[in-house]
């Protein structure tokens, strides 16, 4: 049963008819071509596929497409061009957290890269929201985001190169907290 939905994916709105069986992962890789998101488990077991729908971080390869209908997505492609730019506020430079991945070589093959990156900026502003981790001491206070909490809040995105020390500086450095303490 074919299903029209309406999405707006990194600014763009896009309409479809898809599948009411079709993966949100599908629907952005194959009908409209948005190869950000990556395809790696397809079980919801590495993070790969992870985007932010309307601001928090979702794992697309378990989400039907039909359920995110008037949905804003933003792909790790489309946050270089959200306004927040570079140091210099230019439209379409990096977003804080992809310059942070670059500067503290926080990929290697890059195939988890987007998915990563995608769940950091969830991840931070989350955090930033004061909601807790399993991790998190004390609930009453503001979150801090020591490496024990970024790791448990990263948790769901895995990284077969290895690149977890590059990943912790580069978020260290997005949240305020520099490199030391590795």
């Amino acid at each position: 049963m074919e299903h029209t939905i309406t999405l707006r994916i990194d600014g763009a709105e896009h309409e479809l008819s898809v599948d009411t069986r079709t993966t949100l992962l599908d629907a952005l890789r194959e009908r409209i071509g948005n190869t950000s998101p990556k395809k790696g488990c397809d079980h919801g077991q590495c993070g790969s596929c992870t985007v932010l729908l309307d601001g928090r971080r979702h794992l697309t390869c378990l989400a039907l497409a039909v359920a995110y209908d008037g949905t804003e997505v933003v792909t790790a492609a489309g946050l270089a061009g959200d306004g927040q730019g570079g140091s210099d506020g230019t439209e379409g430079a990096l977003h804080p957290v992809q310059q942070a991945f670059i500067t503290h070589d926080g990929f290697q093959c890059g195939y988890c890269t987007p998915g990563q990156v995608c769940s950091v900026v969830g991840m931070l502003e989350e955090a930033g929201r004061g909601h807790p981790s399993h991790v998190t001491a004390d609930l009453e206070a503001e979150t801090e985001l020591d490496d024990a909490e970024i790791r448990e809040r990263l948790s769901g995105n895995l990284c077969r190169c290895g690149a977890y020390a590059g990943i912790l500086d580069a978020v260290r450095e997005v949240a305020g907290r520099g490199t030391a303490g590795r």
